[in-house]
């Protein structure tokens, strides 16, 4: 039984450690997305929608990493490019992808401001 307990506690140490680590990575890694000028990190939000059942097929759990433009939002055109860029900076990232997998999450959207936010996958 004391082998069974160790083993458990084990599991919950490197269970909340792994998460940690992959929410400093993502901290890091979209610190990282834009010049100063550009657009700063601001943090990331998790989401997860109690009022959906877990067996639906619409997303339950997601991740919002937000940033802020300097002075005022780019030009309609621009702001898809800039969408792409957050986006594609995370897909790169395969282990980050994983553990947000393994995390549960089924999305991730990408904000700018507080009235919109883009999906990226």
């Amino acid at each position: 039984m004391r082998t069974f307990t160790t083993a458990l506690l084990s599991g919950l140490v490197l269970g909340l450690s792994s998460a940690q680590v992959s929410a400093e990575n993502l901290d890091v890694l979209m610190s990282q997305v834009f010049q100063a000028n550009e657009a700063t990190y601001i943090g990331y939000e998790s989401i997860e929608r109690e009022d959906i059942p877990a067996r639906a097929s619409v997303d339950r759990k997601y991740l919002i990493v937000d940033f802020r433009f300097p002075n005022q939002q780019p030009a309609a055109e621009q702001l898809p490019a800039s969408v792409h860029k957050v986006c594609m900076t995370l897909l790169k990232d395969r282990e980050l992808i994983r553990s947000l997998s393994d995390s549960g999450y089924d999305m991730v959207a990408v904000a700018f401001d507080r009235q919109s936010q883009f999906d990226c996958l």
